[in-house]
C-alpha cells in the first residue's frame, strides 16, 4: 500500500497540469497569456476542490471519493485525448470552441484529483498502517512518491513527442487500474479509530 497508492497517485497524470500546462495550451493554439491563465484557472480549482474534500471526507467515506474521482480523472483524460486525435493532428491548431472546451476538461479533471487522489493518497497512507509501523509505512510512502514524479518529469516531454495526444489515453488506462484497485483491495477506514486498524485489515 505504501508503494502502489503514491505509484498510482503520479500515473493520474497530475503531472500533465502541474508541469506542462502552459505547453499544452501552447500546442493547441491559445496564446502566451491565455495559456497562462488557463493554468492559473485549472490550478486554482484544484485548490478550492483539495478543501472541500477535507471537509466531506468523513461523511462521504475514502473509498467513496476515490471512485469518484477515478472516474472524474477518466471521463476528461479520454475526451482530452479523442479531441486533439481528431482535431488537431501533429501541427494544426484548435478552433477557439476545443480550445475553451479542453481548459473546461483540464478544470474537471484537476478538480477530481484535488477531491481524491491529490489528498487522499495522502490521509489513507496515514491512516491504514498499524502503529508499530506506520512511520516506516509513510516513509516509503513519501519516498515512492518523490521518485515516481521524478520519473515523469523527466520522461514526460519524450513521452508526449512519441504518444502525442495518446498520452491522455496512456493516463486514462491508468486511471481504471488504480480505480480497481481501491475497489478491490483497500478497505474503508472512515470512522475507524487508529488503534483497531490492524483489526480492520485482518477482516478485509
Amino acid at each position: 500500500m505504501s508503494i502502489a497508492i503514491p505509484f498510482f497517485q503520479q500515473t493520474t497524470g497530475i503531472n500533465l497540469i502541474s508541469f506542462y500546462a502552459p505547453m499544452l495550451f501552447l500546442t493547441i493554439g491559445s496564446g502566451v497569456s491565455a495559456s497562462l491563465m488557463s493554468s492559473v484557472i485549472v490550478g486554482t480549482a484544484g485548490t478550492i476542490m483539495t478543501v472541500l474534500s477535507l471537509l466531506i471526507v468523513d461523511k462521504v467515506g475514502r473509498r467513496a471519493i476515490f471512485h469518484i474521482g477515478g472516474i472524474q480523472i477518466l471521463v476528461p483524460q479520454l475526451i482530452i485525448g479523442g479531441i486533439m486525435a481528431a482535431k488537431l493532428g501533429d501541427h494544426g491548431t484548435l478552433s477557439q470552441g476545443y480550445s475553451i472546451s479542453v481548459l473546461i476538461l483540464m478544470c474537471i479533471y484537476s478538480i477530481g484529483f484535488s477531491l481524491s487522489w491529490g489528498p487522499l493518497a495522502w490521509l489513507v497512507t496515514s491512516e491504514i498502517f498499524p502503529l508499530e509501523i506506520r512511520s516506516a509505512g509513510q516513509s516509503i510512502n513519501v519516498a515512492t512518491s518523490f521518485l515516481i514524479n521524478f520519473v515523469f518529469a523527466q520522461t514526460f516531454l519524450t513521452m508526449l513527442c512519441h504518444f502525442k495526444a495518446a498520452i491522455f489515453f496512456f493516463f486514462a488506462m491508468w486511471a481504471v487500474l488504480m480505480t480497481g484497485f481501491i475497489y478491490v483491495l483497500v478497505p474503508e477506514t472512515k470512522d475507524v479509530p487508529l488503534e483497531k486498524m490492524e483489526k480492520i485489515w485482518k477482516e478485509h
